[in-house]
């Protein structure tokens, strides 16, 4: 019987990691401890992230060893940081966390109507694993499927071919990301938004995505994802086919779409 696959985001759909608060700054004290004053490099590091995404080199966008290895030969400095080593470290709770509550029951019943699960992440699987690891949503995953063993990375259609199978949804926060992979990749795109406004999160989830509201909504978001206010039209395939205000609603909407 031919597989059939629920591929979900990580950051900010399941759990939250902890580059952000803890890694990041870390690498931050670090990097102006050698070279004996505050510097940016955080800063600097993202700028490079972003240039290599507009490249669409995608693999190495989220190659953060090598990124941080760029920035220590500009400041004539030695890369003295391993930054598994700080994910590890930092890879306990409450640093990171699962999103909500009742995300791994969320996915024991997806997989109990017969769905493959994977993780489908543009972060690599060694700064990714310890995280899952530590909050138990490991063992859920059939696949995890990382740029550096794909070879590419989300929006690129391509990071999906390894699912053996038909690949029915794909679930995410992200509008440049996830939405966007999953209608390139003509599989249902599922938006999981925890932040609707109420008149939206009124709305059955199947309703949500055609509300006369939600263009601009999703139109705002866009600006955020990109930090750019001046955006002024919302690409179609950034359009979610369906819109979640939380994972308890997944399965619902799983049953409610004949897809379970």
């Amino acid at each position: 019987m031919s597989k059939r696959w629920i591929s979900f985001d990580l950051d900010g759909t399941l759990m939250q990691n902890p580059f952000g608060a803890w890694v990041f700054p870390e690498i931050a004290r670090e990097i102006s401890g050698q070279l004996g004053k505050e510097h940016d490099i955080v800063s600097e590091m993202v700028t490079e992230h972003e240039r290599r995404m507009s490249q669409e080199c995608y693999v190495e966008a989220y190659d953060w060893d090598d990124i941080l290895v760029s920035r220590c030969k500009a400041l004539r400095i030695e890369k003295k940081i391993d930054i598994e080593s700080l994910v590890r470290k930092h890879s306990v709770m409450p640093k990171v966390n699962l999103l909500e509550d009742g995300i791994l029951q969320m996915l024991e019943e997806t997989k109990k109507r017969g769905f493959s699960l994977a993780v489908v992440t543009n972060g690599f699987y060694k700064f990714q694993a310890p995280v899952m690891e530590v909050l138990g949503l490991l063992e859920y995953f059939d696949e995890v499927i990382t740029p550096e063993r794909a070879g590419t990375g989300k929006p690129d259609p391509a990071i999906l071919r390894n699912l053996q199978g038909e690949v029915i949804a794909h679930v995410g926060d992200r509008l440049d990301h996830d939405i966007q992979l999953a209608n390139r990749s003509h599989v249902t795109s599922i938006l999981i938004e925890r932040k609707l406004p109420e008149e939206l999160l009124q709305l059955q989830p199947k309703m949500r995505g055609n509300d006369h509201r939600m263009p601009l909504f999703c139109l705002e978001k866009w600006r955020r994802e990109c930090r750019n206010p001046l955006l002024s039209e919302l690409p179609e395939l950034f359009m979610p086919g369906i819109v979640i205000g939380s994972m308890g609603e997944l399965v619902s909407v799983l049953d409610e779409q004949g897809m379970g």
